[in-house]
């Protein structure tokens, strides 16, 4: 795990994610899923269709953004590419995940657009 993205394990099912660099939000941010998504590193195991609640802090942003989500992506230990070992979670449709995507895309601007790889695609 690097510097600029780290997932704590707090109480029970749920998760936190700091993403302190744009580099790392571009990483992974998923724009492909209807209500879009992010991916969180982690060792802990999920189900596809599970319901997951983490806490986010984006940037220099001071506060942590709660967020639901199903995991609709799962990227086990070991896996080709040396792929990072995590899981994909879709936003609810919900108001607080609208603005939280909204917000995520106006910081990625055009890099949205871009063909670098990310830990999903």
């Amino acid at each position: 795990m690097n510097d600029d993205t780290k997932t704590l394990a707090g109480r029970t099912g749920m998760l936190s994610l700091a993403i302190k660099e744009r580099s790392a939000l571009y990483a992974a941010y998923m724009p492909f899923l209807k209500q879009g998504g992010l991916f969180l590193p982690t060792s802990r195991h999920y189900r596809m269709g599970e319901q997951v609640y983490f806490l986010i802090t984006i940037m220099d942003e001071p506060a942590k953004i709660p967020v639901s989500g199903k995991v609709v992506w799962i990227t086990p230990a070991g896996a080709q590419g040396n792929r990072r070992e995590g899981i994909g979670v879709q936003f609810d449709d919900n108001e607080e995940s609208t603005a939280l995507r909204n917000k995520i895309e106006g910081i990625l601007g055009n890099a949205m657009k871009s063909q670098r790889h990310t830990h999903t695609l």
